[in-house]
């Protein structure tokens, strides 16, 4: 099997078991299909507004690829080792039925079933287009499903992802990959230690102003849904500096962080944080 904090971080053709700290959304299904995967174990993300956080499994099956999800109550989202050390199995697809895995069993035991499935060689259908960009600013602001899509051009603007608040195994150098201006993820459903919330903290070590949104507001894994959808569920120190508040809704977000970008530089360095 192969353990991995974000099933964005896998390679081609791996043709076995995959645990992974994802959520179970579709677009994560997509990824770990397209990488080959025979099974996956994912997180539920708390299951969320449509049910997000596990709409993968039935997606899954339709490639006759095994999966399954522990709770967000009983894993750190976003961290594979301990979806593995702790996690318990709330929902399975027909497919790891099939193979015996059942809701309650622990990861561990579900793994052991689940490493018995065989490579499936059906054509995993394409990727919707995962990025858009919704106003053209400045700053721009950018929708996008996973945060992994976020690069060197995204620096200075806002990124509105689909992706889980938590840290990639626990590690405040994943939260972000460049200087955003802001940064909004989807809570996850908080779930076991506030993992759904992680990054907050992070960025605010480099005075990116970041907030989550309620997983029950906007649907984990869309980032058009975090945009048009989401109610913002817990913010970081340097956003409440900017007047951001729990309730506010993305665009109103957005105009906020607009409207206060220099203020917003000069309270980060006002509060000495480092610059990432």
């Amino acid at each position: 099997m192969i353990l991995v904090d974000s099933v964005t971080r896998l390679r081609h053709n791996i043709e076995t078991l995959v645990i992974t700290g994802s959520h179970g959304a579709v677009y994560a299904a997509c990824v770990a299909a397209t990488c080959g995967a025979t099974a996956v174990i994912f997180n539920d993300a708390g299951g969320g507004r449509d049910d997000a956080g596990y709409a993968g499994l039935a997606w899954l099956d339709g490639l006759e690829i095994a999966a399954a999800t522990v709770g967000h109550d009983t894993a750190r989202i976003g961290d594979a080792v301990d979806t593995l050390r702790r996690g318990v199995i709330t929902h399975v697809n027909q497919t790891a039925t099939a193979l015996g895995c059942t809701v309650g069993k622990t990861a561990a035991d579900a793994a052991r079933l689940l490493e018995a499935a065989r490579p499936r060689h059906h054509a995993v259908p394409a990727l919707r287009e995962a990025r858009y960009l919704v106003r053209v600013g400045p700053p721009e602001v950018w929708t996008l499903d996973s945060v992994s899509l976020v690069g060197a051009s995204d620096a200075g603007h806002i990124v509105v992802t689909g992706s889980h608040g938590g840290l990639l195994g626990g590690h405040a150098g994943e939260a972000l990959h460049t200087d955003a201006l802001a940064a909004v993820y989807n809570d996850a459903g908080m779930g076991i230690d506030a993992a759904g919330i992680g990054r907050l903290a992070a960025l605010d070590e480099r005075g990116i102003v970041a907030v989550t949104v309620s997983s029950h507001s906007a649907r984990i894994g869309d980032g058009m849904s975090t945009y048009r959808d989401g109610v913002i569920s817990a913010v970081n120190n340097t956003s409440r500096h900017i007047g951001v508040a729990v309730g506010m809704h993305v665009p109103e977000f957005c105009d906020a962080v607009a409207a206060a970008a220099p203020r917003a530089s000069a309270t980060a360095d006002a509060m000495e944080y480092p610059r990432g």
